[in-house]
């Protein structure tokens, strides 16, 4: 029989960000207790921040009854002497019967002793309670606290334990609390536990006391006032979507209002005023023209008619930060960007201060402007990497860590800096996250790029190499980075030679070690390509890392192209025949001696090929693969191992040589389909 289940979890105010990060599992783990508890079936997951909800509109009363086989040793054990021995005595006290009732079957050719156990399921009102246990407790928000006089702990106290099949009560203890058939409704509404009859009774009681239980109705409704809050005002509210997630996490019934603050606040630059906004009140920004205007969007958890008081304490609340940031901001404007300090802050054990991290960045940005030769000055190269760590010492960055590079940009302005130099500041950091942006200048490319270098090759020269999935100084990310702006930029970046230049100033570097790192994530970079293509490309030799961009592209895009396997076998066959041969040295090919006519129109084809120039690397490959019905017809009718050891040789050279001209741009061979 098939009943409706309902089971809540209520706690104290749920924190929303460990439980947004664990989100993803709670199901899942839900869902795999089930299926080894045999009840596996379809169900929803809803929370508030009072409470954690499982539905399921249908669920099983018992467990399916099912039949378990057991075989034990084979009768030449079991038996001696048409007595049993305690191998046979054992397997039958393991099937829980008397000898007698253990039959015989036939297992891997032997006769075994077998027993067919017909197993009752278990009542679903029996498990609930260890299901319910287990789920709660395989989850991990990270921090968890404990209360009252328990030893185990949680990430908030449970207060309320309600688990429902269909009308009737589920005996379930959780963290020392006993369910009872209650919820709580919206804290506005009542303090008070409302008692229920049923799981239908639930919801209805729910919606009655102002709790909008599911998230997703939750979301829509914030996302509709916005838009009636736009409509309204002729305003653009910013919406940021991890902070609309944190406010749906957060909020029973949610409402959105506008607020304001007072006009000298848009002194500020734009980005303190949102980062005070979001991070300290979890405001949304408001935009008019595209310009930040004095308002903002707070979202409110009350039950009330009349949100004026509401609105007015978030009003309150923001002006002193904001006159913080004002006073912060002023501060740094007439101390000015200075580097007085900096010689004091430790970067990292061994690798010494943040001034002694700006002089290795110079001498790797000074190399990277004679490779590169930017369309800008030196000058404001080495103004840029010197003053890009400045703000640092600023009274606004150490209140608020992450406008680091911002402000700076901003300070260098008002120190009568030119724009070049404030926004190679402003972009030190970019790309700082898989979608990010980049750095929108050489100069600023050029600095973002010293500065992930040094942090790699100084922490590689200490052997700090990240394990794992740890990487505290993000050097995955800066190698990705390293990877996006050559791309952008059009900046040749050879990989080997390149790095080894740069590593000249830093001792102790594992250069394997830190190519293999740097290769593999290159190859976790191209996302989506057949990772055969990547590694063939990287068994041609190629390290460059344009070069490399565009022949991966190009190889990917002719092996999914159609057709592509019926080319492999012909080509693996060349990379075959010239496994032997040392293609470093010079592959000629006497035309004297080419003797059939397969072998003469192969070397005229191939040729005619190499002779032709090529825009792109897919077009000279996919000329190269061209070859394919020349090299079909060589094969069928030319006996590449002649007996003439000249002859021989010759035809091995042309074979090579196709195959040299094709590993240029990859290994072909390499390639998997």
């Amino acid at each position: 029989m098939l009943k409706p289940l309902l089971i809540e979890i209520g706690v104290e105010e749920l924190p929303a960000v460990p439980l947004l990060k664990e989100l993803k599992n709670i199901e899942k783990k839900y869902a795999d207790i089930l299926e080894k508890n045999s009840l596996l079936c379809e169900f929803e997951f809803y929370y508030t921040p009072r409470r954690l909800v499982i539905w399921h509109r249908e669920f099983p009363s018992s467990q399916s009854d099912s039949i378990e086989e057991l075989f034990g040793a084979p009768l030449s054990v079991a038996y001696k002497d048409g007595e049993p021995t305690k191998a046979a005595e054992g397997f039958a006290k393991k099937c829980g019967v008397s000898l007698q009732e253990i039959t015989t079957a036939t297992k891997s050719g032997k006769e075994v002793l077998y027993f067919k156990k017909e197993i009752k399921g278990k009542k679903t009102t029996d498990l609930l309670n260890d299901i319910i246990n287990s789920w709660i407790k395989s989850l991990n928000f990270g921090k968890s606290m404990r209360w009252g006089e328990r030893q185990d702990s949680f990430i908030r106290p449970i207060r309320w334990v309600n688990v429902l099949f269909a009308s009737e009560l589920v005996d379930v203890e959780l963290f020392g609390v006993k369910s009872k058939m209650i919820t709580h409704t919206h804290r506005i509404d009542s303090f008070e536990a409302k008692e229920l009859v049923g799981t239908q009774d639930y919801f209805y009681t729910l919606k009655a006391g102002g709790v909008i239980l599911f998230q997703d109705e939750r979301r829509e409704k914030i996302l509709e006032q916005f838009k009636e809050l736009e409509s309204s005002n002729s305003v653009d509210i910013e919406i940021d979507e991890e902070l609309l997630e944190e406010i749906v996490a957060i909020t029973e019934n949610p409402t959105a209002l506008l607020g304001s603050f007072d006009e000298e606040f848009l002194r500020l630059p734009p980005e303190v005023i949102i980062t005070s906004m979001k991070e300290h009140q979890r405001y949304f920004p408001v935009f008019k023209d595209g310009k930040l205007i004095n308002k903002f969007c707070v979202v409110s958890n009350a039950l009330t008619d009349d949100f004026s008081l509401v609105i007015e304490g978030n009003e309150k609340v923001l002006r002193p930060r904001l006159a913080d940031g004002l006073f912060f901001y002023d501060n740094d404007l007439k101390n000015g960007l200075s580097t007085a300090g900096l010689e004091k802050v430790a970067f990292f054990k061994g690798l010494g201060t943040v001034a002694d991290k700006i002089k290795r960045e110079t001498k790797i940005a000074n190399t990277l402007f004679d490779t590169y030769t930017p369309h800008a000055s030196r000058d404001d190269l080495n103004k840029a990497i010197t003053l890009a760590k400045a703000d640092l010492m600023s009274e606004m960055v150490y209140e608020f860590t992450e406008l680091q590079g911002l402000m700076g940009g901003y300070y260098a302005i008002a120190g009568g800096e030119n724009q070049e130099v404030s926004t190679a500041i402003t972009e030190q950091y970019l790309p700082d996250g898989e979608d990010s942006d980049l750095p929108s200048t050489k100069l600023s490319a050029i600095v973002a790029m010293s500065l992930k270098l040094d942090t790699l090759l100084a922490l590689f020269s200490i052997n700090q190499i990240p394990t794992g999935s740890r990487d505290p100084f993000a050097l995955r990310r800066a190698v990705n980075g390293l990877v996006r702006i050559t791309a952008e930029h059009n900046f040749e970046f050879d990989v080997l030679e390149k790095l080894k230049e740069l590593a000249l100033g830093y001792e102790n570097i594992d250069m394997q070690k830190l190519e293999s790192f740097f290769l593999e994530r290159v190859k976790q970079y191209f996302k989506g390509v057949n990772p055969s293509v990547i590694e063939a490309v990287l068994a041609s030799g190629e390290r460059e890392l344009l070069a490399l961009s565009k022949k991966i592209k190009a190889l990917n895009n002719i092996v999914n192209s159609e057709g592509f396997s019926e080319y492999s076998s012909t080509f693996k066959r060349v990379a075959n025949i010239t496994k032997d041969i040392d293609l470093s040295k010079g592959l000629g090919v006497n035309e004297t001696l080419l003797q059939e006519e397969a072998e003469i129109t192969l070397n005229e084809r191939y040729n005619e090929v190499t002779a032709c120039g090529y825009e792109s690397y897919e077009l000279e490959l996919d000329a190269l693969l061209g070859l394919k019905p020349e090299l079909d017809s060589f094969f069928e009718s030319v006996m590449v191992n002649a007996e003439d050891e000249a002859v021989k040789n010759n035809r091995k050279s042309l074979v090579a040589s196709i195959y040299k001209s094709i590993l240029k741009i990859a290994d072909i061979k390499e390639v998997s389909i």
